[in-house]
């Protein structure tokens, strides 16, 4: 009898399942644990090395390689092929850290090796960078009555970081998805009007909650600027504005130094841009000036 596969298998990666499926009344036991395995797992399947996919079923290597070809698969290199292929984005960073963790290096090295790749992100973000570009995105927040940022995961501390930065500067600025998850995120975007700005903050690997709210944004016909890393985000198709900042690491799914740099210098600029800019920083630190550190005279 057939199994059923999960269904975020069957979305995903309908090829292999499909194989399996058609398969699976001629195979031996041991080939119905490896298919079970994989129908069970397919994420983690397509993580394992021929020696770590045998060990967890527990199978021979040999008999794991002839699973593999009972799929019409060469062997199991290909046939782990295809499983990877279905979740190429989500496993781009598990291949790196394999391959990273595979080369000999000193804690010293690992460190200069990533500020030099964040000093390479940054590089290629300014390098992307263009005028008008610059100017639209300050105009549409300084124009808004209200913005939102929305972001989740790693993005949620990029988005409380701008909302921080521009909060004494704008009339009304609002983090979203931060707090209570996105089922308030979504009821406080059901109040968007036309005139209100959304800005939306995701990188690899991207949270659907936030495309899902982006989506709900435009419904509510706000305007939206997305910050994200490439032409190939998810972001891109909803947003009015799109600022990339590349976000590529060797020993982890993204790196957010590039992000940072980038709402730093957006929120700069408006500040600089922003009426009263001076007289707004002067009195916020004359209200905090009771809770800021100053040593003690004498």
């Amino acid at each position: 009898m057939k199994r059923k596969a999960p269904i975020d298998l069957l979305l995903t990666n309908a090829a292999i399942t499909e194989r399996i499926h058609r398969s699976y009344p001629e195979f031996s036991i041991s080939h119905r644990k490896a298919a079970d395995y994989v129908l069970a797992h397919p994420f983690r399947a397509a993580t394992m090395t021929i020696d770590e996919f045998a060990s967890a079923v527990g199978m021979s290597v040999a008999t794991a390689n002839r699973f593999a070809r009972a799929l019409s698969f060469d062997g199991y290199p290909q046939f782990r092929a295809e499983l990877v292929s279905a979740f190429e984005s989500m496993l781009a960073p598990v291949e790196n850290l394999r391959s990273e963790l595979q080369r000999e290096a000193t804690s010293a090295e690992i460190f200069a090796r990533s500020l030099e790749e964040d000093l390479d992100n940054i590089h290629a973000t300014l390098g992307r960078l263009n005028d008008k570009d610059c100017e639209a995105a300050v105009a549409m927040i300084l124009k808004a009555p209200r913005v939102f940022i929305l972001g989740f995961s790693t993005s949620a501390y990029l988005a409380s970081i701008m909302a921080h930065r521009l909060d004494p500067f704008c009339s009304n600025v609002q983090t979203i998805a931060t707090d209570a998850g996105p089922t308030q995120a979504a009821r406080r975007l059901f109040k968007l009007k036309r005139e209100d700005v959304v800005i939306a903050i995701s990188f690899p690997r991207y949270n659907k909650f936030t495309v899902e709210l982006l989506t709900l944004a435009r419904q509510r016909e706000a305007r939206v600027l997305a910050i994200t890393d490439s032409a190939s985000s998810p972001l891109v198709a909803l947003a009015d504005l799109v600022l990339y900042a590349k976000s590529e690491h060797r020993l982890s799914a993204s790196s957010e130094a590039a992000a940072l740099s980038l709402i730093e210098a957006l929120c700069g600029a408006v500040v600089h841009r922003a009426d009263n800019s001076l007289r707004n920083a002067t009195e916020l630190t004359e209200h905090l000036l009771p809770y800021l550190y100053s040593p003690k005279a004498g």
